[in-house]
């Protein structure tokens, strides 16, 4: 089972240091203070909750996360608009660019805690989360896309659609290999390769999704997690030869990315050049963004997109609400959506749930209290419900695939029944 990344045993007795420094703006009374949740709590006043997000914006690939800001403002300002949580305003800071780094997560963590002095954090949207153990010990509620194992287990941190890395004892949601069976007309007799880039993220996906797939009915004939993750490869032949023989000898019906776009384009593009005819999916590149450019929208062009979110494309009250709020927050103008958006958006969607059950008096410990027992239905992400969503995902999710330059929806957004993950 994999752990949160541990940081060295001379940070951490730095970070213990300053915690005890600052226990008395997150647990004691402030010198002349009322003794109130506003005087008490770090981040809380008698009319705002401080708020900042940490977000991948910049990154050495060039994939950036920045749109999940927009979609945390977007909440947030609807949130004060319609009068705050019970009476306060939501001071959102804005995300911290941890630029894909470990040491810069910390120190964003660090930063967002010891300096700006927030209630939380939401969203934390990155493939490194290094800030994790920091955050936890410093009891500060979290939210973010729960696709990193520090978003199952700890208490105080929260994935806006659950948790989708488990450990053993939890359970594996099948919206990925369900959709693609029904889109090959059944899993029976078809064949999968799953690739992913040499980290631990990497190695974990390959792990999940090869139980997830063979559990649906799937033949899993190839499942590597060796793309180095560090740069994209500028030559993909090796990869693309054991693919397309790994299915004793011949191609598998389905290959399925668990990597981000800049790899993605370069494997799509490399598979379609070697005349491969099957599925190709990927959980990251929904973003009519990556179209702007002829080259990107020919290299995703047919490919089936997961999404752990109703698409863009429904038109339920809920996603209407959704578009309209983006395009206030963003000044009026009319933006092109992304899953990154809604990432941000829904972390700040359950973090304030959970704030307004939590009641006026608003502490660690209420929110805490509020979290136990929280559910609610017929969300973006489906139905919610906690403590369970920090073991298993919510299990809801649909697939659209890019065509003739537009997104359509290839499996309608559902809910499917989990497995157990071993």
């Amino acid at each position: 089972m994999l752990r949160p990344i541990r940081t060295l045993a001379a940070a951490a007795a730095a970070v213990a240091l300053v915690s005890a420094c600052n226990s008395a703006s997150t647990n004691g009374t402030s010198p002349g203070g009322s003794g109130s949740a506003a005087a008490t709590t770090r981040g809380v006043t008698a009319d705002s909750i401080k708020v900042g997000g940490i977000v991948s914006m910049t990154t050495a690939g060039g994939y950036s996360k920045k749109d999940t800001d927009l979609g945390a403002k977007a909440r947030y300002l609807r949130a004060n608009a319609e009068g705050g949580v019970h009476g306060r305003r939501i001071e959102y800071l804005g995300a911290e660019d941890d630029g894909q780094d470990p040491a810069k997560n910390m120190a964003a963590a660090r930063k967002l805690v010891q300096q700006d002095k927030v209630f939380a954090v939401s969203p934390m949207s990155s493939v490194t989360f290094s800030g994790a153990d920091f955050l936890e010990q410093e009891k500060v509620p979290t939210f973010g896309w729960g696709t990193l194992p520090a978003f199952c287990g700890p208490r105080h941190i929260y994935g806006f659609n659950g948790c989708l890395v488990p450990t053993p004892g939890g359970t594996l949601n099948q919206t990925w290999p369900e959709g693609i069976g029904r889109i090959l007309g059944g899993a029976d007799g078809k064949s999968v390769a799953v690739i992913a880039n040499d980290s631990d993220a990497g190695k974990f996906g390959i792990r999940t999704f090869q139980q997830g797939f063979t559990s649906a009915g799937f033949t899993v004939s190839y499942a590597k997690a060796s793309v180095p993750a560090t740069a994209v490869p500028s030559d993909w032949s090796a990869y693309v030869k054991e693919i397309l023989s790994s299915n004793g000898g011949k191609a598998p019906d389905a290959v399925v990315s668990v990597m981000q776009t800049p790899n993605n384009i370069g494997l799509f593009t490399a598979l379609k050049r070697s005349g491969y005819k099957g599925l190709l999916s990927d959980p990251t590149d929904y973003d009519p963004g990556l179209l702007a450019q002829d080259a990107t929208r020919q290299a995703l062009d047919g490919v089936h997109v997961l999404l752990q979110f109703q698409p863009f494309e429904s038109d339920t009250p809920d996603m209407a609400r959704f578009k309209a709020d983006i395009k206030a927050a963003a000044g009026g103008k009319e933006v092109p959506l992304n899953m990154h958006m809604l990432t941000g958006y829904m972390s700040a969607d359950l973090f304030l749930a959970i704030a307004q059950k939590a009641g006026k008096e608003l502490t660690v410990e209420s929110f805490q209290a509020a979290a136990q027992g929280f559910s609610d239905t017929g969300t973006l992400v489906g139905d919610r419900a906690l403590p369970k969503g920090q073991k298993d995902s919510f299990g809801c999710g649909a697939l659209v695939q890019l065509k003739n330059g537009a997104y359509e929806v290839s499996v309608p957004f559902k809910c499917y029944e989990p497995i157990p993950f071993k």
